[in-house]
């Protein structure tokens, strides 16, 4: 035996001494290959060159294999034109760095279509491998993000021409075309989109990037790149995939947020959630499991004291028989968890889609708890094909006017392909439909360009037009009683400034007003309902405006109206009187402010006669009026036909202002008084409208014809102006003034001489102070003077 062991001592002597002479001299006498060594020479040394290619790694390759591969891989440099073009989307195209995920994920769910497409024509496409699934895997120690695809896969010729080039037409063509169009001023997005450049995205998070690959016509192969040159290998460790790609971004160190799972969860439910094929997240959860306590024990147990620990618990069995076997443990479970389980309704026929599915959708792509009041669904076609679903909400969105026009609207989700890729859009809807909530895919738009990009695509334009179109068919659909009750009540401004904004479609929004009128104190009625009611000979719908429904029932201007039995409209609401200046007519009816001039009633030649002879017996006072008394105050004097009970009224020219318009417009905020067409309108001159049977007027024909320099006479024409303007719905320019009119006529009726002043009142003389206080302040100073005493008969003892 000791023989045995003194041989085996000198093998080790030997062998020691062996790798020491190895490590001393260098046999080949060959320099060591610089590891830092590079085409363009490295700056960095050989141990940080060591250290980045032990991190860069992929599962089932060393350090060692890794930089083997690089030595034998195929090395290809991109073309000039190439770097142009990645530098153009890295930094042009894509403002928004989290879309790279949004980008590698569409084109996973691409290579799952393709698969699926050859699996219907070709039973073995898919032996290797039936599930068809995007899988998402982060690895916070090695730097990496994985995203699988089980796919249709590239070759080795696939991932030179697809990842090497831009797409088919060369990337000389890609880049001229872009700079034609750029020169042209024209949209780029629609020739970026044909070229596929997405996966580029990649490099903005990413240094490196490495697609590993199995197509079913080719073994796996490993593709690498750091943006600036790229190489192609077949893959060492043979068939890992079955079929499809893996793609591993080694991620910048400012993007390593992007490896943090609730991040990389946040981005997969806001852009690829609908996405047709199931995409899993690596992620953990915790779990309650029951362990047996015995193995827990075992566990803890040193090895050399297993065999003692045994026997001892072989007597506990025997004794504790009664205790619990298990206990309960909270562990880390790793799995993979599904992202995508909503399903994109909008992509079925509306007519397989149940009510309460399309009320669950709408609850859970827009946050809100009520169920929609409405909502339409349906597919475009023509130019631009598109499937869209809207709702219309139970209530209007708080701040629904805050900011308006300004303020961005995120109600309507665009999707391309099922792909979220904004909602981020001014123009995707008018302003005015701001609380329509949706969501629209389109198939025809391209999805490898930015938002800024995309806001300008033509075809926008004709999903907005059709959006609108449809959104307003709906509307329309809505019950009569649910519209007015509930619609109305929640979107009637939005109606009515789409009625100011939106000129092709007014004739439709037209039909959607609904406004107060005089044939019912409680319902509000359409314009059909108005013109259908209309009187046999009445060729206007008159509208009277006011602060609200009582002051404008009250208003002189409808007085002959309602008593002759027309009906008018109220408009209470500031917005009402511009959309009807903005709507010029309804069904063929011109609207009549009856606040301004043009309200005629029509007449037989009998009426005609004896209105032509009260014009001529009022003419002095008509004249009167406009020459003398009210000089530079009014544009004319006439007699009204619109007065029934109110001596006069003062109504605005055809293009003037209304008292009603008058008092919004100067309370406007940013009302400065210096803009010249303000100010044109707010200076127009009024006509003064008086009744001739109203007995103040006949008294005042009887002064002027008397004495056309009755003082008397004078004052009373300013007082009824004064009065007519304030009844009329416009306000004072001189308030004081009329007060004082006022003041003076009340002398007048009350026999107070004019001249008698404001009786003073005699100025009060100093009261003197009373004896209680004298006598109080005496007694303050006497206890003063005796603590002064007590205090100095202290000190001196």
């Amino acid at each position: 035996m000791k023989r045995v062991w003194v041989i085996g001592l000198l093998f080790a002597l030997l062998a020691f001494a062996s790798v020491k002479a190895e490590d001393e001299l260098d046999i080949d006498g060959t320099v060591e290959e610089d590891l830092g060594k590079s085409r363009d020479g490295s700056k960095t040394d050989d141990e940080v060159v060591q250290r980045e290619e032990e991190a860069i790694q992929l599962d089932g390759l060393n350090a060692a294999q890794i930089k083997e591969l690089r030595e034998k891989s195929e090395k290809h440099v991109f073309q000039a034109e190439v770097n142009r073009m990645m530098k153009l989307i890295i930094n042009s195209l894509y403002k928004n760095k989290e879309i790279f995920l949004r980008e590698l994920i569409s084109n996973a769910s691409d290579a799952l279509d393709k698969i699926r497409l050859l699996s219907l024509t070709n039973d073995e496409a898919m032996a290797a491998n039936e599930e068809l699934t995007i899988k998402i895997k982060s690895d916070k120690e090695k730097n990496m993000l994985h995203i699988t695809d089980t796919g249709i896969g590239m070759t080795k010729e696939d991932l030179v021409k697809n990842l090497g080039t831009i797409a088919k037409s060369g990337t000389s063509e890609f880049l001229n075309k872009m700079t034609e169009m750029q020169d042209e001023n024209q949209s780029t997005s629609e020739l970026i989109g044909q070229f596929g450049v997405g996966f580029y995205s990649a490099f903005l998070v990413a240094d490196k990037v490495i697609v590993t690959s199995k197509h079913n016509n080719d073994t796996q192969q490993i593709w690498e790149s750091d943006s600036n040159q790229f190489s192609v290998i077949e893959d060492p460790r043979g068939d890992t995939l079955g079929r499809g790609t893996t793609i591993t971004l080694v991620l910048k160190e400012e993007a390593s947020d992007y490896l943090e799972l609730e991040t990389i969860k946040n981005l997969v439910k806001k852009y690829s959630q609908f996405i047709n094929f199931p995409i899993y997240v690596w992620a953990s959860k915790t779990e309650t499991v029951e362990e047996p306590i015995e193995d827990d024990a075992e566990a803890a147990e040193e090895p050399e004291k297993e065999a003692a620990e045994e026997e001892a618990e072989v007597e506990e069995e025997e004794e504790d028989k009664d205790k619990p076997k298990t206990k309960k443990v909270e562990k880390t479970v790793w799995d993979w968890e599904l992202m995508n389980d909503i399903k994109p309704i909008w992509q079925r026929p509306a007519k397989e889609v149940e009510e309460d599915e399309y009320k669950a959708f709408y609850k859970t792509f827009s946050k809100d708890s009520d169920d929609p009041l409405t909502h339409i669904h349906f597919t475009a076609e023509g130019e631009v094909t598109f499937k869209s679903i809207l709702f219309v909400p139970h209530s209007a969105p708080r701040g629904l006017f805050d900011e308006y026009g300004s303020k961005k609207n995120d109600f309507i989700k665009l999707f391309v392909r099922r792909v979220f890729i904004t909602d981020d859009f001014n123009d995707m809807m008018p302003k005015y439909l701001n609380f329509v909530k949706g969501v629209v895919d389109s198939d025809d738009l391209p999805l490898n360009v930015s938002r800024e990009t995309l806001q300008q695509h033509k075809l926008l334009k004709v999903i907005r037009k059709k959006l609108v179109r449809k959104t307003l068919d709906m509307i329309k659909k809505i019950a009569e009683e649910e519209y007015n009750d509930k619609f109305w009540k929640e979107f009637g401004t939005n109606i009515k400034l789409g009625v100011i904004e939106d000129h092709s479609n007014r004739t439709r929004l037209a039909k959607l007003l609904r406004f107060q009128t005089s044939n019912s104190e409680k319902d509000p009625a359409s314009l059909e309902q108005y013109v259908e009611r209309m009187k046999e000979k009445q060729d206007k719908i008159y509208f009277m405006a006011g602060t609200s429904r009582k002051e404008a029932e009250a208003s002189p201007f409808v007085e002959r109206l309602l008593k002759k039995g027309y009906e008018v409209i109220y408009l209470t609401e500031p917005v009402d009187e511009y959309c009807i200046q903005a709507l010029p007519e309804f069904d063929g009816k011109r609207f009549q402010n009856v606040a301004k001039e043009g309200v005629k009633f029509d007449e037989s030649e009998k009426g005609k006669e004896k209105r032509e002879a009260l014009e001529k017996e009022y003419e002095p006072l008509t004249t009167w009026l406009k020459d003398k008394a009210l000089k530079d105050k009014i544009e004319k004097a006439i007699l009204s036909q619109r007065l029934t009970k109110s001596p006069c009224a003062l109504v605005a020219s055809q293009y003037g202002w209304s008292g009603n318009m008058e008092r919004i417009m100067k309370a406007q905020a940013y009302q400065t008084g210096k803009d010249i067409s303000t100010n044109y309108y707010a200076s127009q001159k009024k006509t003064l409208e008086v009744n001739p049977k109203h007995p103040l007027i006949k008294e005042m024909l009887k002064r002027v014809n008397d004495d056309a320099e009755d003082q008397y006479a004078s004052d009373m024409a300013e007082i009824l102006l004064e009065t007519a303007t304030l009844r009329s719905g416009y306000q004072l320019a001189d308030t004081k003034a009329y007060g004082d009119r006022i003041e003076r006529m009340l002398r007048l009726s009350m026999n107070v001489p004019l001249d008698e002043q404001v009786e003073e009142e005699p100025e009060e003389e100093p009261e003197e102070p009373a004896e209680e206080d004298s006598e109080d302040k005496e007694e303050i100073v006497d206890e003063e003077d005796d603590e002064e005493s007590t205090k100095t008969e202290k000190e001196e003892l």
